[in-house]
């Protein structure tokens, strides 16, 4: 059994990644529904996909951004989120890849 002080120091708090840290991602991921409190309690949803057993946030933006493309290429396989700005200010560009 691991002591408190042994638990402490290797604690690794747990955190969503973004669906702009992956280098391509396949449209055919599944997309998950998860729910998380901001700083004043208040719970609110939001959508991932899960990659290596990571999850990864999904922004209402980039879903619509690849509905947009999706209308124009069906075919599409992959795409890649480019990501600038923090907190309210991010915008998102879906890039298609093939």
């Amino acid at each position: 059994m691991a002591s408190l002080k042994d638990e402490a120091q290797a604690y690794v708090p747990q955190q969503t990644k973004n669906i702009a840290d992956l280098e391509a991602v396949d449209v055919n991921l599944a997309l998950e529904d998860r729910e998380g409190k901001n700083n004043d309690g208040e719970v609110f949803k939001y959508k991932v996909i899960v990659v290596n057993k990571e999850d990864y946030r999904v922004p209402g933006k980039v879903l619509g951004d690849l509905k947009s493309i999706l209308e124009k290429k069906p075919t599409l396989k992959t795409f890649s989120v480019s990501k600038k700005g923090m907190g309210l200010n991010t915008q998102y560009t879906v890039i298609p890849m093939d």
